[in-house]
C-alpha cells in the first residue's frame, strides 16, 4: 500500500467559525495503481490533493505514506518526502521561463543535492521517457502546451518517485495534446508509475483503473470506468 487515508477530516477557520470541508475520507491507494479522484469545483478535491501531496495537514485523522505515518513529521521531514518521493505535475505547468527543458527537469535533482553532470544525465533520460529528447536546449516559450506539460511530467518523474500526482493535467491544453499527456500516463503506469490524478473531466477520469467520486467533502467509490465517460456507479 502506498498511502493509506483513515477518518480525515479538514476544516477551515472562518472568523468565529469553523468550515467543514473534508468529512471522514477513508482512501487506500495501491502501489501500482492508477486512481482518479473526480468531483466538481467546490468538491473538496484540491484540499484532499493537497493533503495526499503533503502540502497541507488534516484537522484530524491518519495518512501512512508507504506505512510510515506522515502527520508524526516535522516540516523539514515533510518537505523531504515531497522532494523525494511524490511527483507533482499541475494544470498550469509551473516551468520556469527562462531556463532550457533539461534545465527545468533537473531543478529537483539540485534541490536534493545530485551533482551536475548526473543531474544532466538523468533530466536527458526523463525527457527521453516523455518523448522530448529532441527539445532539451528549448525554452518554454519554444514549446507547444502540449510539449510543456510533457517537461512538467519529466520533471515530476526524474527522481523515479513513489507517486505521481497529477492536478487538473490536461486543463490548459487542446484535445490532441490532452490525449497525449494521458496516454503518457498509461505508459509511466504501465512501467509500474503509481499515478493519483485530480479531475473533474469524467472522460480524463475514464483512463485511470480505479475512479472515486468526491462531492461536498465526502468519498463516493465509483465502479470500474469506461473510457466513453458513462457514469458506472
Amino acid at each position: 500500500m502506498i498511502l493509506e487515508l483513515k477518518h480525515i477530516f479538514k476544516n477551515y477557520d472562518q472568523g468565529k467559525m469553523s468550515v467543514p470541508v473534508l468529512k471522514d475520507i477513508s482512501l487506500d491507494v495501491e502501489k501500482g495503481e492508477y486512481l482518479a479522484i473526480m468531483g466538481p469545483s467546490g468538491s473538496g478535491k484540491t484540499t484532499l490533493m493537497n493533503i495526499i501531496g503533503c502540502l497541507d495537514r488534516p484537522t484530524s485523522g491518519t495518512y501512512l505514506f508507504d506505512g510510515k505515518d506522515v502527520l508524526e513529521y516535522k516540516d523539514r521531514a515533510m518537505s523531504d518526502l515531497r522532494l523525494n518521493s511524490i511527483g507533482f505535475v499541475f494544470q498550469s505547468f509551473h516551468l520556469l521561463p527562462r531556463q532550457s527543458a533539461l534545465d527545468n527537469v533537473a531543478l529537483p535533482l539540485s534541490y536534493a543535492g545530485i551533482g551536475k553532470k548526473q543531474r544532466k544525465a538523468m533530466a536527458l533520460k526523463a525527457l527521453e521517457r516523455v518523448g522530448l529528447s529532441d527539445r532539451v536546449d528549448f525554452k518554454p516559450t519554444q514549446l507547444s502546451g502540449g510539449q510543456k506539460q510533457r517537461v512538467a511530467i519529466a520533471r515530476a518523474i526524474v527522481n523515479n518517485p513513489k507517486l505521481l500526482l497529477a492536478d487538473e493535467p490536461t486543463g490548459a491544453l487542446d484535445s490532441k495534446s490532452g490525449s497525449q499527456v494521458m496516454d503518457l500516463f498509461k505508459s509511466l503506469n504501465d512501467e509500474g508509475v503509481t499515478v493519483v490524478m485530480i479531475t473533474h473531466d469524467s472522460e480524463i477520469a475514464a483512463h485511470a483503473k480505479r475512479i472515486v467520486m468526491i462531492r461536498d467533502g465526502e468519498l463516493f467509490i465509483k465502479n470500474a470506468p469506461s473510457i466513453s465517460g458513462e457514469d458506472n456507479t
